[in-house]
């Protein structure tokens, strides 16, 4: 009874935390805004753009010990000056995961369309590191083609085949997907070729900016379509590389927020630890990231509107794209919340978690029982029906049941002679 009481209990804690309908106080606003300034000043000073960035040598670095990384597992095996030469990896990697979609510039596709060598891996839509690419590259694979997307326009050519290994349809399948692997990673450090920085692979489903041939934006003397900007700011090193320095202000305002807000819960609100874990069902802990995240994109923003000076691939060189998808995502979120559109599934998760919880408290009083005490009761109660069976009269069952009293230490619940006890009106039966 007790422990049905205890689960119960615990059930309807958890109903009520579903969400935790916590308000923001002036400390909470102002811990964001702090937070999301100090990730600003972070992005504006050490992130930049491609041509000044603080950290992007950085980045660069980790792209290529990635890269020669993998290329060891894959059987690399450099000697001399070639074990820290990158471009060895890159030229090694190549070989090892060749593909039919790699064409360089616009002679390689009939000249249908303007390509180079610094932005065939935006327009080649297999060489996205995305869904997208993954499901381009299996396709042109497959069908011994090659696809891009350019201004407004998706482009497939045929291509050369090349055979697959395998001997049936799901090794063909697991092979490329290592192809397409094996091929993005020889090309996010830039091709082994490349003199200089080189150009990396784009930033996950930036690629799909090449749809948006729409807009007439002041680029120089000219006036360019969203496509063809995006496709001009990529080739001046707006690549995957430049995406994770974009990444790390970002990580560190959200990092900052959820910290002090947890030691705040835990010091100030003596929360239990359980409820100090950020997670999304505290309201007040949303409003304070959406409020972080918007105070970096502002200061990101305005930086980017200064420096420009009203050349749209200034800009967006300078636009945290990163932050702003972010935000995006936060602000879609509450509003999905808010709107009741996400309860459904969060009803389905807080049920599992219930189910979860009821299932631990269980096991805890299972843990409890001394199992060789129960064990030694539960033999000596299957002695005893066995005795029981074998008794044919009511003065041996009645015997048998006293001798068990005395066997178990229990006091008879009456005095005397039981026929004696039921005579008596006025006697009870006291179990003790």
């Amino acid at each position: 009874m007790m422990e049905s009481t205890a689960i119960g209990n615990l059930d309807q804690r958890t109903v009520k935390a579903a969400f935790y309908h916590d308000k923001c106080d002036k400390y909470d606003y102002l811990i964001a805004v702090g937070c999301g300034a100090v990730a600003g000043l972070v992005d504006v000073f050490m992130v930049g753009s491609p041509a000044d960035s603080k950290v992007l040598k950085w980045t660069d670095a980790q792209a290529d010990k990635a890269v020669m990384l993998f290329a060891k597992s894959c059987g690399w095996n450099p000697k001399g000056e070639k074990a820290t030469n990158v471009s060895s990896a890159i030229a090694f990697l190549e070989k090892k995961f060749p593909v039919n979609y790699d064409q360089r510039h616009s002679g390689d596709v009939g000249k249908l369309f303007a390509m180079s060598p610094k932005n065939h891996h935006i327009k080649s839509l297999a060489h996205s590191p995305d869904l997208v690419g993954l499901l381009f590259s299996i396709c042109n694979q497959f069908t011994s083609t090659s696809s891009f997307l350019s201004n407004g326009q998706l482009i497939t050519i045929q291509t050369e085949t090349q055979e697959l290994m395998g001997h049936d349809f799901i090794s063909k399948l697991f092979c490329g997907i290592a192809n397409w692997f094996g091929h993005i990673m020889s090309d996010v450090a830039g091709s082994s070729g490349a003199v200089g920085r080189g150009s990396g692979i784009g930033i996950p489903f930036y690629e799909l900016f090449q749809a948006c041939d729409w807009g007439s934006f002041q680029v120089g003397q000219d006036r360019n379509t969203l496509a063809v900007v995006a496709t001009k700011v990529f080739q001046e090193g707006y690549d995957a590389r430049f995406g994770l320095a974009m990444a790390l202000p970002v990580l560190l305002c959200d990092l900052s927020i959820k910290l002090i807000w947890a030691l705040k819960y835990y010091f100030y609100h003596k929360r239990p630890l359980r409820e100090c874990i950020p997670s999304k069902r505290h309201d007040d802990l949303r409003v304070m990231l959406m409020m972080g995240t918007g105070t970096l994109c502002l200061m990101d923003g305005v930086d980017a509107a200064i420096r420009s000076g009203g050349n749209w691939v200034a800009f967006f060189l300078r636009l945290n794209i990163i932050a702003w998808f972010r935000l995006a995502v936060l602000v879609l979120r509450e509003i999905c919340i808010r709107a009741k559109i996400s309860y459904p599934l969060q009803k389905e998760l807080d049920a599992y978690i219930r189910i979860n919880e009821a299932l631990r408290a269980y096991i805890s009083e299972l843990e409890k029982i001394d199992m060789k005490r129960f064990k030694r009761e539960t033999d000596s109660y299957a002695l005893l029906l066995g005795k029981m069976r074998c008794t044919s009269t009511e003065t041996d069952l009645n015997a048998l049941l006293k001798e068990e009293y005395r066997i178990q230490g229990v006091a008879l619940p009456y005095q005397g002679s039981f026929g004696d006890f039921m005579r008596d009106g006025s006697a009870r039966l006291e179990f003790k």
